[in-house]
């Protein structure tokens, strides 16, 4: 396959991108998430940051009330991101480098996010 051929996360990743206030709860983003019908979203802070539906489930789990509970206290800071010419044979390689199954897309600023559903669905 040559590099023409090969697909990028530009063509791939969702877009717009979907972002929360870290002071939002943790409901309000579980339902902006159902919503959109995604399971991940962008916390505009410094450090980037993102808050998936696995952390609104542990923060269930561990019984917090998730209708007070700010994004802040429950989101993952420091996130890895791809850029949109990585090809998505580099991304899946990172997310399972990472164990991680969302990657926000930069290019200066947030442009898209691409998930390990976008690349399971590419390298099908």
């Amino acid at each position: 396959m040559s590099s023409t051929d090969r697909v990028k996360v530009e063509d791939v990743m969702s877009t717009p991108l979907e972002t929360i206030s870290k002071d939002a709860t943790v409901r309000e983003a579980a339902q902006q998430m159902r919503e959109k019908d995604i399971s991940a979203l962008v916390v505009r802070t410094t450090p980037r940051a993102i808050i998936s539906s696995t952390d609104v489930l542990d923060a269930v789990a561990d019984g917090q009330n998730v209708s007070e509970l700010p994004v802040t206290d429950v989101m993952t800071t420091d996130v890895e991101t791809a850029t949109p010419d990585l090809y998505m044979e580099e991304v899946a390689a990172m997310m399972t480098t990472y164990g991680i199954k969302h990657l926000p897309v930069v290019d200066d600023d947030y442009v898209g996010m691409v998930s390990s559903t976008d690349v399971a669905a590419h390298l099908s």
